[in-house]
């Protein structure tokens, strides 16, 4: 170990044993600032790394025992340090040292541009260019521009074969396939941070093509995905195809390489259901743009909305199942109870008529974090800031009860986090628990539903149990190895950055036969390529990533 007593020494060391556990990018001046130690302590410090001295001391709490990392931790809380600056958290005569971090008021700022540009890097037929990719630019892949109607959703007027445009759109994780349905949620959820953080969304600049242009970049990139969405809708029913793909997962090239057919597959209800809510919402947060061709997308949005809502009402059960010659992700979803509330709520707001709702359809709904197949929360989250919804008072109180529910367990929990169940994709969950605190701080200016969405950060960046960065290109000890194919065939060693790797889970531990991973199903994580099941990004991972980040971005002073 090093001595860690010299200016040098500071800079250079790093824990490589995760015995202290930290949020790697770092804090507002103001804010709750707590890293964890995995090592029985009196005292732990806060040192400068440019000058090598001590700027802190504190006295650690008790190690806690947590059943799901298998390991215990004592919080060491340095929240009464406000002085801008880059430290380390050092331990036993400064022996021990943690990654650095930061303090200062635009910490989050870089870290969420990339959260966004990540979905820029990720658009289906588009050249990335170096002006923006920079050393991961690379040529355009499927332009999609004649795609086959797949043999399950085959009509009279769109038979079998028939070819169709349906191009744009962005990547939906480590594939080069496009899905309606996790489309719908990622859309949505950046729709729904262009609602409420107007003003920030506005100066966003996030150095895409089309920044400068007279639409902000978040609007440009969700749009980038949403004319995609228009386009898998059936002009001559309403119905919407569940998905754009290849038969089968193709290997590890890059997108102009990947040459395979593209198909549209079955229209389904879940699908059908989610592009409705998505277009209804889209419809109500184009109609305040300045730009008078957004305003008529909008009007667009709303008309096809509606057609796929009637369509989704007269085919109440088509569930989707992958037919016999296709095997890519499925996104099947047999319970819809959930995608009809949600279309039923954005319909209701963006039309101003509520006669289809209740409060019983409100109060029905499993109280469950939002993610592609459970989606009740979205609805309740529109309804819950609409100005114009008679069930805003309900929905605020559903809200708000289980965003307390979310800070109870993160205050109870050793690593002060209110994940408890680790899901494929566990770190969306997370960013998506940060999501609803965020709204409930809006609604109540509560600090605690702040300061609680901040442990969701210090979570993803760092103060987790397998001690990863989770965002690509972010942290000391970063996350290089993410399942993703162009980051995996272009020849640079370090991934796109931006991307929110999925995170620990035990769901599978076979991806990587050569690998054992840990049983705790909090440290069941590897920083492999192989490892679909924990290293995989996804849009639907990213888009709340970039609003729990662009939230707290917004409140910098």
């Amino acid at each position: 170990m090093c001595s860690c007593n010299s200016k040098t020494a500071i800079q250079g060391h790093a824990d490589s044993l995760d015995q202290i556990l930290v949020n790697q990018v770092g804090y507002f001046p103001n804010s709750n600032k707590v890293a964890l130690l995995r090592i029985k302590t009196e005292a732990f410090n806060v040192v400068d790394t440019a000058t090598g001295k001590v700027v802190f001391t504190g006295k650690p709490s008790q190690l806690e025992y947590w059943e799901l990392s298998g390991d215990s931790v004592a919080t060491a809380d340095f929240s009464e340090l406000t002085t801008p600056g880059t430290y380390r958290i050092c331990l036993n005569d400064n022996s021990i040292c943690s990654q650095a971090f930061s303090i200062n008021n635009s910490v989050y700022t870089n870290i969420a541009k990339a959260s966004l540009k990540a979905l820029y890097l990720n658009r289906s037929g588009m050249e990335i260019t170096k002006e923006f990719g920079g050393e991961w630019a690379h040529a355009a892949g499927h332009p999609d521009t004649m795609v086959l109607v797949h043999a399950s959703a085959a009509t009279k007027k769109r038979p079998e074969g028939y070819k169709l445009s349906s191009p744009g759109g962005w990547y939906d994780a480590g594939d080069y396939n496009k899905y309606i349905v996790n489309s719908g949620i990622s859309t949505y959820t950046l729709l729904l941070f262009c609602q409420m953080y107007p003003e920030y969304t506005k100066s966003l600049n996030a150095n895409i093509p089309e920044s400068g242009n007279a639409i902000p970049d978040v609007l440009d990139e969700l749009l980038y995905n949403l004319r995609w969405m228009l386009t898998m809708q059936d002009p001559n029913d309403g119905g919407v195809y569940h998905k754009l793909t290849n038969l089968a997962f193709g290997g590890f090239e890059m997108p102009d390489k990947a040459t395979e057919p593209r198909f549209v597959v079955l229209k389904s209800t879940a699908a059908s259901l989610d592009f409705a809510a998505t277009m209804a919402m889209a419809s109500r947060v184009l109609a305040k743009s300045d730009v008078p061709e957004i305003v008529e997308l909008g009007k667009e949005c709303l008309d096809k909305a509606q057609k796929a809502y009637a369509w989704a009402k007269a085919n109440p059960s088509i569930y989707y199942k992958n037919p016999s010659d296709v095997s890519t992700g499925a996104y099947d979803d047999s319970n819809i109870k959930d995608e009809f509330f949600w279309a039923t709520s954005e319909l209701a707001l963006a039309t101003n008529d509520f006669s289809t709702l209740s409060d019983k359809d409100l109060n029905d709904q499993a109280k469950v974090v939002q993610s592609w197949g459970s989606v009740s929360m979205l609805g309740t989250l529109s309804l819950a800031i609409s100005e114009n919804s008679d069930y805003k008072v309900e929905a605020q109180k559903v809200l708000v009860d289980f965003a307390n529910q979310l800070v109870e367990k993160s205050t109870g929990s050793p690593y002060r986090v209110s994940l408890d169940i680790f899901n494929w994709g566990s770190n969306s969950d997370v960013a998506n628990m940060g999501v609803i605190k965020m709204v409930a701080y809006q609604i109540t200016s509560d600090k605690k539903y702040l300061n609680s969405a901040q442990t969701d950060i210090d979570y993803l960046l760092g103060r987790n149990a397998t001690g990863y960065c989770f965002v690509t290109g972010f942290g000391g000890k970063q996350v290089m190895n993410i399942h993703h194919r162009p980051s995996g065939a272009d020849g640079v060693a370090a991934p796109y950055p931006g991307f929110l790797s999925g995170g620990p889970n035990i769901v599978v531990l076979t991806d990587c036969p050569d690998v054992t991973r840990s049983t705790f199903p909090a440290k069941s994580f590897v920083d492999q390529e192989c490892s679909y099941s924990t290293n995989e990004i996804a849009i639907n991972w990213n888009a709340p990533l970039f609003f729990l980040l662009g939230a707290m971005d917004s409140m910098k002073k």
